[in-house]
């Protein structure tokens, strides 16, 4: 019988009766079991599981920019090299994920739903403050997990359609494993080397910037927090695993291309051959 179905081959009333908008509450209602924070966990996991780091991004005249750098980490062991954790949410919003790597995962994939659905069941689409609270309250309900070790904590930025004019359009979020939400200004960072990378970008960031400076600035804050932070990767010219960037604007979010990345990567990397202090 397929999952959800009753004997009859009809949908469970729970399914037709009118009510929240939300996907993860409808999820809570009749499959609770089905979402990340509501599962059992075995003592001691949080030592097992892949931890993900780091996450920047900054405004930039006409948008937003958010990059990751590509390892995850489990303890002193490298986990994966290659790992993404900047995803698209919807049209005009992406979030980069920091944390136990596979509750994080599973937390964007089920956020991208929560959006879609939202959007099929109301017929409008949200507005950013409202995609932002959206994903603060599927935090909280990660709060039993992230007691016990298993943390996730993202780093949520979009394009604000409903911006007055003459202000910012691009809008950086960020999250406490409580869920509270703090909307942050020009830039911000996540992750264990987010202390390094604000650092870099406090020095760096100006006003009126444009997409591909934003761009160089995310890159360098990367590359100086990999420099001090052992759990964050810096670009891995030999294998060719560079950092995920997106570009959030009026056209929507979009992924730079590698190739792309890799260039202005390169152009960093031949700086610091000078300077490596940067």
């Amino acid at each position: 019988m397929a999952a959800g179905l009753e004997r009859s081959g009809r949908l469970p009333q729970a399914y037709l009766t009118p009510g929240s908008s939300s996907f993860t509450e409808l999820l809570a209602a009749t499959a609770p079991e089905m979402l990340p924070g509501r599962r059992a966990l075995p003592p001691g996991v949080a030592d097992l599981a892949p931890h993900g780091t780091t996450i920047v991004a900054a405004t930039f005249d006409g948008g937003v920019v958010m990059a990751g750098d590509r390892r995850a980490t489990m303890g002193n062991i490298i986990a994966s090299r290659d790992m993404q954790k900047v995803y698209p949410a919807d049209a005009y919003s992406c979030v980069g994920i920091a944390g136990t790597a596979g509750i994080a995962i599973e937390m964007v994939r089920l956020y991208s739903v929560e959006l879609e659905h939202y959007e099929k069941i109301e017929g409008a689409v949200l507005s950013l403050a409202g995609k932002a609270n959206r994903l603060s309250s599927m935090i909280r309900g990660n709060l039993g997990a992230a007691m016990q070790g298993l943390a996730v904590v993202p780093l949520f930025a979009g394009f604000d359609l409903d911006a007055p004019v003459g202000s910012s359009a691009g809008r950086i979020f960020s999250y406490d494993v409580t869920g509270g939400c703090y909307e942050e200004k020009q830039f911000h960072s996540v992750g264990s080397g987010s202390l390094f990378a604000k650092s870099a970008m406090k020095k760096r960031y100006r006003d009126g910037s444009t997409a591909e400076d934003t761009v160089r600035l995310l890159a360098e804050a990367l590359y100086d927090a990999a420099d001090d932070d052992s759990a964050t990767g810096g670009p891995d010219m030999t294998r060719g695993i560079y950092p995920v960037v997106m570009v959030v604007d009026a056209d929507g979010v979009r992924r730079l291309p590698d190739e792309e990345v890799a260039a202005v990567v390169a152009t960093v990397v031949e700086g610091r051959m000078v300077n490596p202090g940067g």
